[in-house]
């Protein structure tokens, strides 16, 4: 594994990365992506052993004031007593195991939460859109290392650390019964990322309704992905204007 610096230094500033993060949980409940259960980080600009999260609340009422600072333990160290996400542990583990990760959203996106159970068909790129799929998300079953009983959340370190070992150095990783874990090199690209699963996950759904479904080739979702992913910033300006926008019709009512 190779060792986390302690400067990153091809992310915006600390205030940008702020500004950029209360706006991704925005665009992700307005996206469809997050309801008021979710969470999307970033791993923090001026030293990669932490990162930057909400609090616990709902993604779409997160403001700059809300947002704290973990260690990869999933410790706050600004808390001041505010409650803190069940699995900040998810986040933390991640950027442990996979030092070019520099953002991860976790949802419950609803499209994709079936192709976590149905084990036999896997979620993989069928559009242009979503190359960053790669060969297919891979499973993580919770049950393997830690029973039959658990509430499938990731509630502490080692089930975190499970999780980054099912991601591996892929995107995306479903969990079983639970929703999918998105890994980016960028705030930007994560959020283009989770909302595109989700249109993959629909889009596959429907397709497989009409017969069997032509998937990219790896070749062919690695150039799509190159392609695509260099240009997102067209979609994150209007994503972002579209969930502001939202969010001050909400406010003016």
């Amino acid at each position: 594994m190779n060792n986390i610096t302690n400067t990153i230094t091809s992310t915006p500033d600390k205030e940008t990365l702020l500004s950029d993060l209360v706006d991704a949980n925005h665009i992700l409940f307005n996206e469809g992506v997050l309801d008021a259960f979710g969470h999307v980080s970033v791993r923090h600009p001026e030293n990669a052993e932490r990162f930057l999260l909400a609090r616990n609340m709902a993604p779409g009422l997160v403001t700059q004031e809300d947002i704290l600072e973990f260690d990869l333990d999933g410790n706050p160290l600004d808390a001041e007593g505010r409650s803190v996400y069940l699995e900040r542990f998810i986040h933390g583990e991640i950027y442990r195991a996979r030092p070019d990760v520099m953002a991860v959203v976790h949802s419950h996106s609803p499209s994709v939460v079936p192709f976590s159970a149905v084990k036999t068909m896997p979620l993989k790129p069928m559009c242009h859109m979503s190359g960053f799929l790669g060969k297919g998300a891979p499973i993580f079953e919770i049950r393997d290392v830690a029973g039959t009983a658990t509430d499938l959340l990731i509630r502490s370190p080692s089930l975190g650390a499970s999780l980054a070992d099912a991601l591996g150095e892929e995107n995306v990783v479903l969990m079983r019964g639970h929703g999918a874990t998105v890994a980016g090199p960028t705030l930007k690209q994560v959020v283009y990322r989770a909302i595109y699963v989700e249109v993959n996950a629909r889009l596959q759904a429907d397709a497989l309704r009409l017969g069997p479904v032509d998937y990219l080739t790896p070749e062919e979702a690695e150039t799509a992905r190159e392609t695509t992913e260099g240009q997102v910033e067209r979609p994150w300006q209007l994503w972002k204007k579209r969930a502001r926008q939202a969010r001050a019709d909400i406010e003016s009512c």
